[in-house]
């Protein structure tokens, strides 16, 4: 998709299911289970959506997905499904994983950073080895010390094992990364989980990570069960989706196994839906 100067691709590290409660915090099932129907564990498919950025010569990639080295124990738990997986949906855009120059994390979690790393005869390497890796210091942080609620989330080799200890580029608050190429800072899932706005020619797109991960998750009160701080969440939400619609940015989602990028637009009671834009 062309945006002003820029192009940008969805591409996808495959799939896999959350449990549809955790994922919808306080809704109950009997609303969220109309737009998200869950298996016979209570989980709902979920896309592993990243985006690559061509602008100034240079490819850019946000988010790395799941990667492929959990074990099998854990594809079962969440029904991993990595097809296609993230290098190869590189190359089908002619690309392989030593043509990327960027590297930017929403945040660290498993399903945002697993792909950051792959394992090569037991050792654990940056998987794009000619990346920079871009992500707030207070996440990177966070990830080292994780908690006893957090630590399920994050994993060593995703953020500090070997080489891709030294790939860090480490953001305080609010930057511009390239002309045209940002992170803005809005907390809510994490502390310092970021989106990822692209601006070129008066036209804008917006990498929503976990802020409003589904295109069922635009409504206000529907915050993960997973954010850390949901009321940071809601105000972010409102602040965002008004200026989108104002602005006409085009979002994109990470988790939507059907949507990936649309315009929000309000309707006359002043609920939020999407147009979405396909192709």
């Amino acid at each position: 998709m062309k945006l002003g100067k820029f192009e940008i691709f969805p591409v996808r590290d495959g799939t896999f299911r959350l449990d549809g409660g955790a994922m919808f915090g306080v809704v109950p099932r009997v609303l969220w289970e109309q737009c998200c129907r869950p298996d016979d564990k209570n989980r709902i498919p979920l896309s592993l959506t990243c985006l690559l950025i061509r602008a100034h010569g240079k490819n850019i990639l946000v988010d790395t997905g799941l990667g492929g080295k959990e074990d099998a124990t854990f594809r079962d738990r969440f029904a991993v499904d990595r097809t296609p997986a993230l290098p190869e949906s590189l190359q089908r855009l002619g690309l392989s994983v030593d043509d990327i120059d960027l590297v930017i994390n929403t945040h660290l979690h498993f399903d945002h950073a697993g792909g950051n790393s792959t394992q090569e005869k037991g050792d654990v390497r940056p998987a794009f080895r000619k990346a920079r890796y871009v992500v707030q210091r207070g996440e990177y942080e966070d990830a080292l010390r994780p908690n006893e609620r957090t630590k399920a989330s994050y994993r060593m080799e995703n953020v500090a094992v070997g080489e891709l200890a030294g790939r860090w580029e480490l953001l305080e608050g609010d930057a511009e990364l390239l002309p045209g190429i940002s992170v803005m800072v809005t907390g809510g899932h994490t502390r310092h989980h970021q989106c990822v706005k692209v601006e070129s020619d008066g036209q804008v797109a917006l990498f929503l990570g976990d802020l409003i991960p589904t295109v069922s998750h635009l409504p206000l009160p529907y915050i993960m069960g997973y954010d850390l701080y949901p009321l940071d969440t809601l105000e972010q939400k409102r602040q965002l989706l008004q200026r989108a619609c104002e602005e006409r940015w085009l979002l994109v989602f990470e988790h939507d196994p059907k949507v990936q990028t649309g315009y929000v637009k309000r309707d006359v009671e002043g609920k939020y839906f999407l147009e979405e834009v396909k192709g």
